[in-house]
């Protein structure tokens, strides 16, 4: 399904090149203040244009349908639009018989019975991690300002020299995927649950609502399998719980410790290249040579921290407002 959530639920709607894509979020607390220009800052920082980047550039101007009263959430369902007015669904146009690699295309064909849209990636398309950018928005507010959640690309194509990285995928017509570090501080102790709910649990969930995500770790993440119990363990230093070490990446049983929340994320490489690439054509029955025209990111890493950042108060906007509720 399209949803997330217990008590900050999310509901994500919209196609790549259909009329425009959106999210309602129900329980939001109402008395938050809210404007359209609170989205500026996260979105600006997921546009495009920058080198490395699709050329497709939107608008991206929200608008608030619902939830919102004079500046304030209502405490009712609250909508978040977005109108697509940069499409070149002509480009798209032989994919739905040819299908790319990498892509959702054949996966939609089959599950959907050919009725998806498939114009740009459809309903799978990157360009709905807009609404994902503003629900996070409206997370950190949920949150409060003592939680500071920061993401950054700290790696492209395994180099840690993201600009040089970049530049080679260009020069070669390639593609290259990057390494994504988020550390959130100012939690308190207590949020989130054993098992299922665990902290790890939701955001590894909400992680791989990504698209283009292939891994994530926590902490020391699988550097742990190499190291003994007694380098692994964080030992505490202080009443509060702080730790000298923090491979624990601020968890401890599903719950924060109020140490810094660490994880990485694992970012493929942008599925359409310019590189002519040899795959099954259902219409003639051959394997031929697929060459993808169209906007598309070189490294889609690049765009993917503040994504990162809003599904990471997405998760624990959602646990925070779960604890609360049995306090």
């Amino acid at each position: 399904m399209n949803q997330f959530g217990t008590q900050y639920r999310v509901s994500i709607f919209g196609e790549s090149h259909g009329k425009g894509v959106g999210i309602t979020i129900d329980g939001v607390p109402p008395g938050i203040p809210l404007s359209v220009e609170d989205f500026t800052h996260d979105i600006v920082r997921r546009k495009a244009g920058a080198k490395g980047t699709t050329p497709r550039i939107e608008k991206d101007q929200p608008s608030l349908q619902s939830g919102v009263f004079n500046d304030f959430t209502t405490g009712a369902p609250l909508t978040v639009w977005f109108e697509n007015t940069n499409t070149r669904s002509k480009d798209y146009s032989k994919l739905k018989s040819h299908h790319r690699p990498g892509h959702a295309d054949f996966t939609a064909e089959k599950k959907y019975k050919g009725f998806q849209d498939y114009r740009g990636g459809g309903h799978f398309s990157g360009r709905l991690t807009l609404c994902l950018v503003a629900a996070g928005v409206i997370a950190k507010k949920v949150l409060g300002e003592k939680v500071n959640i920061t993401a950054q690309l700290i790696e492209a194509g395994g180099n840690s020299n993201i600009e040089q990285a970049v530049q080679n995928a260009i020069e070669t017509q390639e593609s290259i995927g990057g390494i994504i570090e988020s550390i959130t501080t100012g939690l308190p102790v207590g949020i989130g649950d054993p098992f299922f709910n665990s902290i790890e649990s939701l955001i590894a969930h909400l992680v791989f609502a990504v698209p283009a995500t292939k891994g994530v770790e926590f902490g020391s993440g699988f550097a742990a399998a190499k190291m003994t119990g007694s380098q692994h363990n964080d030992n505490f230093i202080d009443e509060k719980g702080t730790t000298e070490t923090n491979h624990a990446g601020g968890i401890n049983g599903g719950i924060t410790n109020g140490n810094p929340f660490v994880f990485r994320v694992a970012i493929k490489p942008t599925s359409s290249i310019f590189k002519g690439q040899q795959t099954y054509n259902n219409e003639t029955k051959q394997v031929e040579e697929l060459k993808i025209v169209g906007r598309h990111d070189v490294c889609i890493a690049l765009r993917a921290p503040v994504v990162i950042e809003a599904i990471t108060a997405i998760g624990l906007a959602d646990s925070f407002l779960v604890s609360k509720s049995f306090q």
